[in-house]
């Protein structure tokens, strides 16, 4: 396995965040669980299919974790995985640069 040693851990997560939507889901998964509409009601403009795209491919990036929590109404929320929590201080410095 050939890593690079100076891989930067602020230029993987901009890689996996890049997109439309990405930053503003993980900003608020940060705070605590997602729901779908939820999203939808705080992200001004998005379209149910950017969003849907943006959750499935933070959910492939190991960034979030779906989880189907079975009351009536079935509903889905997405968390943080350990790896995107992991990456909420390198997310912190980020911000912090504006």
């Amino acid at each position: 396995m050939m890593e690079s040693a100076n891989s930067c851990p602020a230029e993987g997560l901009l890689k996996m965040l890049s997109g439309k939507w990405k930053p503003q889901i993980f900003r608020i998964a940060v705070e605590g669980p997602v729901r779908f509409n939820g999203l939808l009601r705080q992200l001004e403009g998005a379209s149910k299919q950017s969003v849907a795209v943006a959750l499935k491919e933070l959910e492939e990036n190991g960034l979030l974790e779906k989880v189907v929590i079975k009351l009536k109404p079935l509903h889905i929320e997405y968390n943080l995985s350990q790896k995107g929590q992991s990456l909420i201080p390198v997310f912190r410095q980020l911000e912090s640069l504006q």
